[in-house]
């Protein structure tokens, strides 16, 4: 394999360096509270149904590159959230297989709008890899004030986010990053360092994972440059390996309280 050094150009690369972090921003706090919550996939379908309201805004000849997909995409998002606040309210114990199912019914509903267009395979790939090599600092402009917003907000109320508040800022956040990154990367990016680091606590923990992502971020985006290989792709590649290596640092492999007591219980019995 040819390695392409030239590929390492920062008027490319720089713009998407900054996507990852306006990206990371709001999901590696959000991240840590999906895990603790229990419904890893949320993510997942909030991404799907936020792009499932950006292919809807071009099917009904919306321009692209226009306010009218954003609008259409923040409204799917958040319908979807609304949707499954109440479902988390109404059937709490089924709330992860109809996070599943909500996922299900936006990804095929995305490919039965675009069945009849001709471009429909490569919608649907920039959707899930994301375009993020193609970002321009024009376009973080927007994703970043919304970002920004959301953590002010979040700090405002001390982490403390429940019942729907918590389904629409997550809703946002997503909306502001699926367009940027994809639906695999939108997935990696909350996940990932939030379970990486699911052993610490405190701020260490934050720092941690923030940290993580970063790392993940810029190695895949290299990589993917020098390789000539989908970047996208390589990022959620090098976020999990990013991910594994920090296992090596004892304080961010620690085990969980959870584990710890049980330990100790076990310990005291014998």
């Amino acid at each position: 394999m040819t390695l392409n050094w030239e590929g390492l150009d920062l008027s490319i690369l720089g713009p998407a360096c900054v996507a990852g972090l306006v990206v990371l921003s709001t999901h590696v706090p959000l991240g840590k509270q999906v895990l603790s919550r229990g419904i890893i996939f949320i993510d997942l379908a909030i991404a799907q149904i936020a792009g499932l309201g950006v292919i809807l805004a071009q099917y009904l000849g919306i321009d692209e590159h226009g306010l009218g997909v954003q609008v259409a995409a923040a409204a799917a998002a958040l319908a979807g959230a609304g949707l499954l606040s109440w479902t988390d309210r109404r059937w709490p114990e089924y709330q992860e297989p109809l996070i599943g199912t909500l996922f299900a019914l936006a990804a095929t509903g995305g490919l039965l709008l675009l069945a009849d267009n001709p471009q429909g395979g490569e919608h649907l790939k920039d959707l899930l890899v994301g375009q993020i090599l193609w970002v321009s600092y024009a376009q973080l402009i927007p994703a970043a004030v919304l970002s920004a917003a959301l953590l002010v907000f979040m700090w405002l109320r001390g982490g403390k986010l429940a019942g729907l508040l918590f389904y629409a800022l997550f809703a946002l956040a997503i909306t502001a990053s699926v367009q940027l990154v994809g639906v695999y990367l939108v997935f990696a990016s909350l996940i990932v360092p939030a379970l990486a680091t699911a052993g610490m606590r405190g701020r260490g923990r934050l720092a941690a994972a923030y940290a993580i992502g970063a790392a993940g971020y810029i190695l895949g985006l290299g990589l993917s440059a020098v390789l000539d290989l989908p970047s996208g792709a390589m990022i959620v590649w090098t976020l999990a390996g990013c991910a594994l290596l920090a296992q090596a640092i004892p304080a961010v492999r620690r085990s969980h309280p959870a584990h710890e007591t049980e330990q100790a219980v076990f310990d005291a019995a014998s």
